[in-house]
């Protein structure tokens, strides 16, 4: 692996890809029309993924309750490590007994406009607003950090929505209910398909 490739160097190492369908991946070049997805994870706890495309990766974090289009919520945002770029397409489940193990369905994705001055520079001090051009979230976001991680405890974010026309009570639907802006299915029917097609296989890990 190139030292160009160290950003996913986390990614890689927490992943056995002969067991998992998640892309390996490698770090590409900077899109002038970056990309964002928001992924549905059911793992130890169900979360979103919250993802966007900068420097040829997917900056993530992951929030707990999801966005919320209303201006009032604060979303608390965890960041994990970056992802390769493939992982915008990806959906389906993550075996049992490997990392982050569970279905995944994509939420919705799009492309995003970076307002912060020196977004890069931005995303390293904390506070960073764009505007999403998505199927579900559009209009302009903050994510800012409120908790660094020196003091011990895990870095932090807040994810908000600003007030704009996009902005509503409507808060966050029901991820159990949702359907994949890919596929059209809902985590349980990514989760039955996966179990129906390893029967079929007879069993085999």
């Amino acid at each position: 692996m190139s030292g160009d490739d160290d950003t996913l160097r986390t990614y890689r190492g927490k992943r056995r890809f002969d067991r998992t369908a998640e892309p390996e991946g490698e770090r590409a070049e900077r899109s002038d029309e970056p990309h964002y997805v928001v992924q549905i994870h059911d793992a130890t706890s169900l979360h979103f993924d919250f993802r966007l495309e900068w420097d040829g990766v997917l900056k993530s974090w992951s929030v707990p309750k999801g966005p919320s289009t209303d201006p009032h919520d604060k979303r608390l945002a965890m960041p994990v490590e970056d992802h390769p770029l493939e992982y915008r397409t990806f959906e389906g489940v993550i075996p049992k007994g490997e990392y982050g193990a569970g279905p995944v369905i994509v939420w919705d994705e799009g492309t995003y406009e970076p307002l912060s001055r020196d977004f890069g520079k931005a995303l390293e001090k904390g506070h960073i607003s764009f505007r999403m051009h998505g199927g579900k979230l559009r209009g302009d976001w903050a994510l800012s950090r409120f908790r660094s991680g020196d003091d011990g405890e895990r870095e932090a974010w807040l994810l908000v929505k600003k007030n704009d026309s996009h902005a509503s009570s409507r808060g966050t639907p029901d991820p159990w209910r949702v359907r994949s802006a890919r596929s059209d299915r809902t985590l349980k029917q990514v989760a039955e398909e996966a179990t129906e097609q390893w029967t079929r296989e007879g069993g085999r890990s």
